[in-house]
């Protein structure tokens, strides 16, 4: 289910935002897509705190709601002990994890080792890219935890936004929340989270690529540090 991009899309996307969408909270947004999508929509999730907050929401908009998550193979224990708590949470939720074609030993013969270091745009795409893509192939729409105040480049993200990437709408119902928004749902819900969190882990990606940020420092400078490189290419 591909959409064609056109003119007329990134109009239409504007004009819902602007009308309909403005004053919404994130629980309407949610209850906006479901409406809109039903079962054509998905929840791509990472396990990060924004995570965390929108697996609640969306459990009490629509239970039985599909969500993914990308096992890259590469993630730290912690994140695997999080997928745990999160599927005996969300239990409700219908949780599918997701792995790139192409395992680790495959990916070291055709690309050498360590290809994170040497490209890590090519391990992005193997690891990320290509599998979110087959999968969003199925479906209409995709729901992201992206927020203006993350980074940059996320500053002008809209609830919904054409993903001409990965021929879909990207759904974005926490573009206004803060830092401190995020952290105040999930202690008042007491959700699980990923411990990395505690040791200064405010973005959490791969083992190889992450390192905990110093105060003061954008929240994305865990990324990729060092490489010139703070998207892995799901939100360009």
């Amino acid at each position: 289910m591909s959409i064609v991009y056109s003119d007329s899309v990134y109009k239409e996307c504007d004009q819902i935002n602007e009308t309909e969408l403005q004053e919404k909270t994130a629980i309407d947004i949610l209850r906006w897509a479901y409406g809109m999508y039903d079962d054509n929509i998905v929840y791509a999730c990472s396990l990060g705190a924004e995570g965390m907050v929108l697996l609640d929401l969306i459990s009490k908009v629509q239970p039985g709601a599909n969500v993914i998550f990308l096992d890259t193979e590469f993630h730290f224990q912690e994140t695997y002990q999080l997928l745990e708590k999160v599927q005996k949470r969300f239990s409700q939720l219908s949780i599918h994890v997701v792995k790139p074609r192409i395992s680790q030993d495959e990916q070291s013969k055709q690309y050498g080792d360590e290809l994170w270091k040497k490209d890590p745009d090519t391990c992005c795409s193997l690891r990320k890219m290509m599998p979110l893509e087959k999968e969003l192939a199925h479906y209409d729409a995709w729901i992201s935890g992206l927020r203006r105040e993350q980074s940059p480049s996320r500053k002008n993200t809209q609830f919904i936004n054409p993903d001409a990437r990965f021929k879909s709408i990207k759904v974005c119902p926490l573009i206004h929340w803060t830092w401190d928004d995020v952290w105040a749902y999930i202690t008042t819900h007491d959700l699980p989270y990923n411990t990395l969190h505690d040791q200064n882990y405010p973005s959490i990606g791969c083992f190889h690529c992450t390192t905990a940020v110093t105060d003061g420092e954008d929240g994305r400078n865990g990324r990729w540090k060092g490489m010139g490189k703070t998207e892995c290419g799901l939100h360009r």
